[in-house]
């Protein structure tokens, strides 16, 4: 039977009301954010919840004091503001303060990418895989369903230390239907082929996973991995993953060439010693003002499966010569 597919945001915002029955230590901190299960967590534990308003910089510094405190917190806000519009505190409260005293913090960032597709650049967000992996004592989460997004509350209970997660703000297809990836290993291979691996991360895994079915049509099995973990994966199985590879495209909702999970695989190539040719596909460089569907937003920029698909071909293509 398959899954329904759900909001991750709903999901997981259910795993933490359910937590906080038995979990004393879990707190809540809202910048005027709100859902149906938010206000569940709000009205039976008005004591483990506070709304700072819309003031993100103090949601970051309240939420630091708490968990210096002790608490497990989970910070809630719309991911373009929690991340850039408090970002010195950010900086300072949490990455640089965690070097030296032991917190458990956890942004929830929703609306990644372009998922608040009607709402225009100031709510969409294509620059934050870029800020928060730049930062020292970072974890960096991007889900790509909502059976991920719900088995990483297992991770945020257990591991110290500040993360984010990418939350998409529409509700996607279900793509984990026998179960969550491993947390340990931080990415998982959907598809091995040959000679190119997709290595996608968040809404773009769904892209991926598209793009190489219409590969397979014209005669090429290129192989899939979602990289949901950006900071913490297991270095040493993904080497192991993608060694057999001559190319390796990278692929993600945010500006290429920018900081993003583009120059992470660049650096890990070099510093593996993986003798592959990179193709990095991102959102071309700029701000667009322009409405529609997400699929058609993405095809201006860059991203969406069509541009993707013929840019990938052009890559084996040029691989094989």
């Amino acid at each position: 039977m398959s899954i329904k597919p759900l909001a991750m945001r709903d999901v997981f915002l259910d795993r933490i009301w359910q937590a906080m029955a038995h979990d004393q230590k879990i707190y809540f901190t809202s910048a005027d954010f709100g859902s149906p299960v938010l206000d569940k967590i709000r009205a039976d534990f008005p004591d483990r919840f506070v709304n700072v308003g819309i003031a993100e910089q103090n949601l970051i510094n309240v939420s630091a004091g708490l968990a210096l405190e002790g608490y497990t917190v989970f910070a809630y806000a719309i991911a373009p503001f929690i991340t850039m519009r408090c970002y010195e505190q950010i900086r300072v409260s949490l990455a640089l303060l965690s070097e030296v005293r032991p917190m458990n913090i956890n942004l929830i960032g929703v609306g990644a990418g372009y998922s608040y597709v009607v709402s225009g650049p100031t709510h969409q967000c294509y620059e934050d895989i870029t800020l928060m992996r730049a930062l020292p004592n970072f974890r960096v989460l991007s889900p790509a369903d909502h059976v991920s997004a719900g088995h990483l509350f297992d991770r945020c209970i257990s591991t110290m230390g500040p993360k984010y997660l990418r939350f998409d703000a529409q509700v996607l297809p279900v793509i984990y239907e026998a179960g969550a990836p491993d947390l340990n290993v931080g990415f998982h291979a959907h598809i091995h082929g040959e000679p190119v691996c997709l290595v996608a991360t968040g809404y773009m895994l769904h892209t991926a996973l598209k793009v190489a079915e219409g590969l397979a049509k014209v005669g090429y099995s290129v192989g899939v991995l979602d990289l949901f973990d950006i900071s913490n994966f297991a270095a040493d199985e993904l080497q192991a993953a993608l060694s057999s590879y001559t190319g390796i495209v990278t692929m993600e909702e945010g500006f290429r060439g920018r900081g993003g999970i583009d120059s992470m695989m660049f650096e890990f190539i070099a510093r593996r010693g993986l003798n592959a040719r990179m193709l990095n596909i991102g959102v071309e460089g700029g701000y667009r003002f322009e409405l529609g569907s997400r699929l058609e937003l993405h095809e201006q920029v860059g991203i969406g499966p069509q541009f993707v698909l013929s840019s990938v071909e052009e890559f084996i293509k040029s691989l094989v010569i």
